[in-house]
């Protein structure tokens, strides 16, 4: 018998897709006033007149060592991205580990020390954290969970700075990661030649920012679960507007449409873990995007659609080569198993 997800809980609750954001709904509304957040990347707080960001998040991933990375690398940079897409400069973190009984200890040192890596290239330390070991069978081998800590140094990016007009840049190739994570566990063959594009970000989100005057760049989000596609139905229904992506040009390796191909799924729904949306004034699109590509992590980026006002409510649709126009729908779920 299927599971019904308005009952009980679904591996499809957490992909990022529709079923997710009801999810959240569901929390919120039960949570009523304690709940203090906007639903961005990362929460802003006032400390005696200072403004933080604080963000926190948990890390299951499966395989958790892969080809170029792990979950170490992903814990940090995943938590130091979502610091940064909201204009605040990283700090620090938490650092919380679940691991089951059994897992190999030579493992868990090269995660660690995928974590201090990652934290030194991101220029963040590791200042709290907790361990707790579970019986054989109770977790996925290791589970971690990070909490972030950023200050500002400029005004916050918030969604609902977003408008009529902007433009779209996405800073990478899309979908690589989900494909380097399936590929490793189906044995596709494709995980020498598409790699996890896991990435601290902060220091690119930062130089863009600098070189810019305020209110160039919007907003920024990453496009993880559920990927660019569930950014771009995220900011169509909190502004009701219609997104529009341009097919011809998403930054795509071809080996990657050569694997979503073969697999039936689109890459725009595919996790990423080091490519961000960023949603800019149309008159210095062009700038920032060659600002981007003079970065290792944005050599890829690309204005890839625009936001438009819409009198038919929020929705997200793509023009093909031909000029075809058609609606992207939101998922429910996810195309691919649980990957991270």
């Amino acid at each position: 018998m299927i599971p019904n997800p308005d009952d009980v809980v679904v591996l499809d609750h957490g992909t990022g897709a529709k079923l997710s954001r009801l999810l959240i709904g569901d929390i919120i509304g039960t949570l009523e006033e304690t709940y203090a957040g906007e639903l961005e990347d990362s929460a802003l707080l006032t400390v005696d007149g200072r403004e933080l960001a604080m963000t926190t998040d948990s890390f299951v991933v499966d395989p958790v060592i892969f080809g170029n990375g792990d979950i170490g690398r992903i814990a940090v940079c995943g938590t130091v991205n979502d610091l940064a897409v909201v204009g605040a400069i990283p700090l620090a973190l938490t650092l919380a580990t679940i691991i089951e009984e059994g897992f190999p200890r030579a493992k868990l040192k090269k995660i660690f020390a995928s974590v201090r890596d990652a934290a030194r290239e991101a220029g963040v330390r590791i200042v709290a954290g907790d361990t707790k070991v579970v019986r054989r069978g109770e977790a996925d081998g290791v589970f971690l969970n990070t909490t972030g800590l950023g200050v500002f140094r400029r005004a916050p990016l918030r969604m609902a700075s977003v408008r009529a007009g902007d433009r779209i840049i996405v800073t990478g190739q899309l979908g690589n990661h989900a494909v380097h994570l399936l590929s490793l566990r189906e044995g596709l063959g494709f995980e020498n030649r598409v790699l996890s594009d896991c990435a601290p970000l902060s220091g690119m989100v930062s130089e863009l920012l600098e070189a810019f005057p305020a209110g160039t760049v919007r907003s920024i989000r990453d496009a993880t679960r559920g990927g660019l596609a569930a950014v771009m139905h995220e900011y169509a229904f909190h502004g009701g507007f219609e997104v529009r992506l341009n097919e011809a040009d998403l930054p795509l390796q071809h080996e990657t449409v050569m694997a979503t191909d073969m697999l039936g799924v689109n890459p725009l729904h595919l996790a990423n873990e080091g490519c961000l949306a960023i949603f800019v004034e149309p008159a210095r699109a062009g700038e920032v995007c060659q600002h981007l590509r003079r970065n290792k992590y944005g050599r890829h980026a690309a204005i890839v659609g625009e936001i438009f006002s819409s009198s038919r409510g929020a929705q997200v649709r793509l023009a093909d080569a031909m000029g075809a126009i058609k609606v992207l729908d939101e998922l429910e779920g996810a195309e691919l198993p649980r990957l991270c």
